[in-house]
């Protein structure tokens, strides 16, 4: 064989992807893995913060906080499973069941979104709370908490408006199979994501017995 027919016949000599994936996918892979650097850096920010202060506040009661954040929990997890359904119908061509099932996922995360904000109040008002003060006078409290946490809800809000762009556009038959997965990729690591916010920012914060 020719070294001109070996060139020919690279992967890397043009004409297809040399990563055996399309584009899209690609492309969705490179910005979550950028966006993943900004979440671990947030998440260390935090942890630094929580360590290096002995007197790091305890804000997070069991009712309504660690309920509330709980039960946000098993709606993104359960979002994530509906995502895959949504795929996996549209992997088989059935639009009008993955238009449903990326709903359902909407759903979930738009239930998430309620009970943050409604979490969110509940420390502003109740536990006076901001991002710039706090009752325990630990300034840093509040700007990395809210800071991490808001970003999160800030992509899971772009998810949610996403989901709907794609959902119209796959019952108006014009997505395929694969804008349908893109989609879900960001949607797990939006999950994903919550799941280390979700113990490293609640439960190890959680008040137990009498105030913090």
């Amino acid at each position: 064989m020719s070294s001109v027919s070996v060139a020919t016949s690279s992967p890397w000599a043009g004409g297809q992807s040399p990563y055996a994936t399309n584009s899209k996918k690609f492309g969705m892979w490179l910005f979550l893995i950028s966006d993943s650097l900004t979440f671990a850096a947030l998440l260390f920010a935090y942890t630094y913060s929580r360590v290096a202060n002995p007197d790091w506040p305890k804000p997070f009661q069991f009712s309504p906080s660690i309920i509330f954040s709980s039960i946000m929990t098993f709606c993104l997890l359960s979002s994530s499973l509906t995502m895959v359904m949504g795929v996996h119908a549209m992997n088989h061509g059935n639009r009008k069941s993955a238009v449903g099932w990326i709903l359902a996922t909407m759903a979930g995360g738009g239930a998430f979104v309620v009970l943050h904000l409604s979490e969110w109040l509940n420390l502003i008002n109740n536990e006076g709370v901001t991002p710039a003060h706090n009752p325990w006078n630990v300034p840093l409290f509040g700007a990395t908490f809210f800071g991490l946490t808001g970003l999160h809800m800030t992509h899971v809000i772009i998810g949610l408006i996403y989901l709907a762009i794609i959902a119209q556009a796959v019952l108006r038959g014009k997505f395929k199979a694969e804008d349908v997965e893109v989609a879900g990729l960001y949607w797990h690591f939006v999950d994903l994501v919550w799941m280390f916010i979700f113990p490293l920012v609640y439960l190890m914060s959680a008040r137990v017995g009498g105030p913090s």
